[in-house]
């Protein structure tokens, strides 16, 4: 259950991430609420499954999966650049995080 738990705070911090391009410096009502209810829920889960997870492995997850979120819908939503040195940027980040995950 703490592994779901760790997924969702990792997929709301998906959604702040982005979020935040459409606050367009919180001065937009609707998307700063949502944003910031989304770090909130994140920051708790993530609070959640730090209870039972390795805090070390656990915010390297949500981390991680935050910024390949990130990346991904930049490149879908905002049309940011997908090179080949930033795709295997990613690669490193999920293989850090696997190593972390089988080193736990």
């Amino acid at each position: 259950m703490a592994w779901f738990t760790l997924l969702l705070a990792g997929l709301l911090e998906i959604g702040w991430a982005i979020g935040l391009k459409y606050t367009d410096g919180f001065t937009r009502l609707t998307p700063t609420v949502l944003t910031v209810g989304s770090m909130i829920l994140s920051v708790a889960l993530l609070g959640i499954a730090v209870r039972s997870l390795p805090l070390g492995t656990a915010y390297a997850v949500w981390t991680g999966i935050g910024t390949i979120g990130t990346v991904v819908l930049g490149i879908i939503l905002f049309a940011e650049p997908m090179t080949v040195a930033r795709l295997g940027c990613i690669g490193l980040i999920v293989a850090g995080i696997a190593g972390l995950k089988l080193a736990a």
